[in-house]
Formats: C-alpha cells, sequence, structure tokens
C-alpha cells in the first residue's frame, strides 16, 4: 500500500470539522471538485469509505473517525517536523545534550536556561546528570555535545575542556547549632555532616579536605542532589558541604546558617566538548550562553 497523502488527510478532517466538502474546500482555497479527488483516492488508498454524505452535511464511517483521529496527530507531528527543518538550515534549532555532574549548582542552571532561552528561543537543551568521568566517556562516544564536569579531568583527544567556574565551598548548618565563624575539618568531624555520593568527584574533593588535615571521618549520610543535602541541614538533621552558589539562597533563611571553611575548600569545574565533528551552532550557542556565567 502506498503511504498516506497529507494533503488528501488534510481534506478529511477539514471535512470532518466543517461539517461540508464546500466549506472544506473554501478553508483550503481548493476547487471543490479537487476536494471530492482528495477523498476518492484516500479511500481507494485505504479501500474503506470514509464519509457518507449527507443531506446537510458529510458524516464519518467509524473508519474515517479512526483516520481522523490519528491523523490529527500525524499533521501536527508534520508540522513541527518542518518547522524544526526550516530553523536548523538557519542555523535557529538543534537538540544540545549536556551532562551536568552533581556538584553544579541547582540554582544557577535555571538562570542559565533562562538566559539561552532568550538569546537563542530555538535550541532545545537536555539535561542529563552523570558523574564527570562518565561525562566524558560519553562525550568521546558521542552521546553528549557539552558536559559540565569537575576539574581536573584526564586527557581524551577527543574532547576539548576548558576552566569555566571555581566556586568556593561552604558548610550549610542547622540554625540551632553554636558554630565558629569559619568552620575546620576538627570541627566537623566530631559532628553529624552529609556529603555528596561516593562515586562523584565532589565526595573526593570533600575527603580530600578532610584528609589534609589528618582525618577521615564517615559522613552521616550521602546524597546526590544537593536540594536534598540542603533539606537535611534546614531540618537541623546535619551539616551538609555544599558550593557557595548552591546555598546564596538561604542566607536570609531562618532554619540554617552559613559558614566559610577553614583552610578555605574550592571547587573548581570545566565545560567540555567534542573537538571533531565542530560543534554546530546550537552547541556553540549553548556554549557562549555557558561562558557568560563563567568566573569573571
Amino acid at each position: 500500500m502506498r503511504n498516506l497523502n497529507l494533503d488528501q488527510l488534510q481534506t478529511l478532517i477539514a471535512i470532518a470539522d466543517l461539517g461540508t466538502f464546500a466549506a472544506a474546500a473554501q478553508a483550503l482555497h481548493l476547487a471543490p471538485p479537487t476536494v471530492s479527488l482528495h477523498i476518492k483516492e484516500l479511500e481507494s488508498r485505504l479501500d474503506a469509505v470514509l464519509l457518507v454524505r449527507g443531506r446537510r452535511q458529510a458524516e464519518l464511517t467509524p473508519a474515517g473517525e479512526a483516520l481522523v483521529q490519528e491523523g490529527r496527530k500525524l499533521l501536527e507531528a508534520s508540522d513541527d517536523l518542518v518547522e524544526r527543518v526550516r530553523r536548523r538550515a538557519a542555523g535557529k534549532e538543534g537538540l544540545v545534550r549536556i551532562g551536568v555532574s552533581a556538584g553544579v549548582s541547582t540554582r544557577l542552571l535555571p538562570l542559565i536556561l533562562e538566559a539561552l532561552a532568550a538569546r537563542s528561543p530555538g535550541v532545545e537543551v537536555r539535561l542529563d546528570a552523570t558523574g564527570s568521568a562518565d561525562a566524558m566517556r560519553r562525550l568521546q562516544a558521542g552521546t553528549l555535545d557539552i558536559g559540565i564536569v569537575a576539574s581536573p579531568q584526564a586527557d581524551v583527544a577527543a574532547v576539548r575542556m576548558e576552566p569555566w567556574r571555581n566556586d568556593a565551598m561552604v558548610v550549610l548548618l542547622p540554625a540551632s547549632w553554636e558554630a565558629p565563624s569559619q568552620v575546620t575539618p576538627d570541627w566537623l568531624a566530631a559532628r553529624r555532616w552529609a556529603s555528596f555520593a561516593p562515586a562523584t568527584q565532589m565526595h573526593g574533593l570533600i575527603a580530600a579536605w578532610f584528609g589534609r588535615a589528618g582525618y577521615n571521618p564517615r559522613p552521616f549520610l550521602t546524597l546526590s542532589y544537593p536540594g536534598a543535602l540542603k533539606s537535611l541541614a534546614a531540618a537541623s538533621q546535619s551539616a551538609a558541604i555544599l558550593p557557595l552558589e548552591e546555598v546564596k539562597d538561604e542566607r536570609l533563611a531562618l532554619g540554617v546558617q552559613i559558614r566559610h571553611l577553614s583552610p578555605p575548600l574550592m571547587r573548581p569545574m570545566a565545560l567540555a566538548h567534542r573537538r571533531a565533528p565542530a560543534p554546530g551552532p546550537a552547541v556553540l550557542a549553548v556554549l557562549d550562553v555557558l561562558r557568560s556565567f563563567a568566573d569573571s
């Protein structure tokens, strides 16, 4: 069987919506004989009666109803495809897959997406929470376009790295805790604190901070999402070590307090993307927005 003709399908749907062949012809700017020919050819192609002409209007048969119901989806998908191709041809459209490590601020991400929507509304972004090492592997395999990863990473020939941010880490504490002006490994090791999951580079960064002071404490809880870590401090369950960028909105919150770490702990991040093929317009648009959020 030959494929459906979308023009003929559109004619059938117009008749179903408007009730008559004449009204459909007028709405579609077609001659009445052309409308009749569309329906005749469509019925012949499907070997099914789709319409029954009545005195005042045409009525769909059960087969016609089924075709119209699913046909609307086909026409909508067709219109969407045409629009996407036109935008892509003009360099305005594309899907960009971004791997985001656990340490990236959930406060920063909405601001980045908002800026991208304002600058390049035709670019669609798909975020994928993934560890930094996994993001590098997926970039090399071509299943990601950009990775926001912890730095440093092992060199990968197919992937280009560029420094992005170097954010200070702080500790978020329950408001009821009596805490020094700056929190040391010695002070925090004796209390309940939560950390990122062991598979993340952030976990290793925090463990190294304790290790340099001669401590190897076990966290009260490990989680993958910064929001969940913040909620523990707000519920007076434990302290949480997080990037300052992640907790800026908590400065005036009544249930928590923020303390800087001593010695300071920094979280370096990098942008990673494939060298070849060369980034297309959509990937370049996303990279430009991400660079605008880099350290000044």
